[in-house]
């Protein structure tokens, strides 16, 4: 079984869903999509998958979308998926797919929804914030 993360070590939220990920046994195909962004064509296929539109996609803060004035609506699809591919920053993270979907994974423990084995057993975010309890109840 084939599981995929598009993964940004220095974010949390994707830390954590590649943690949980592991955690459920599946060592998933992990993609830094800063050093290495898909395709275009792959891009929007995620983006299709997820059921989202490229504007849904798109990561605001600590990326240039202010100073490239992505809020406003002139810009369409096809351009807004150009300034990810130019900016890859602006590609919102982590993309998980699994045999079951395609999702964007925020907050990290969405991607339970989607992972083939969701019973991990007790998981603790980072942060501390608690997931998954000791009797294996979802808190979060």
């Amino acid at each position: 079984m084939t599981i995929t993360i598009y993964h940004n070590p220095d974010c949390g939220t994707s830390r954590n869903t590649l943690a949980i990920i592991r955690q459920s046994g599946e060592e998933p195909e992990v993609i830094e999509y800063l050093k290495n962004p898909p395709s275009r064509e792959r891009l929007v296929e995620l983006i299709a998958a997820m059921g989202m539109t490229p504007r849904e996609l798109l990561r605001e803060k600590g990326t240039p979308y202010a100073e490239l004035n992505l809020g406003d609506p002139k810009w369409t699809d096809d351009e807004i998926v150009d300034f990810m591919l130019k900016h890859p920053i602006l590609i919102n993270r982590p993309i998980v797919v699994t045999p079951l979907g395609t999702m964007l994974a925020r907050p990290s423990e969405a991607v339970l929804d989607i992972l083939p084995n969701p019973d991990i057993g007790p998981f603790t975010k980072e942060d501390g914030e608690v997931v998954i309890d000791e009797q294996g109840k979802r808190v979060a």
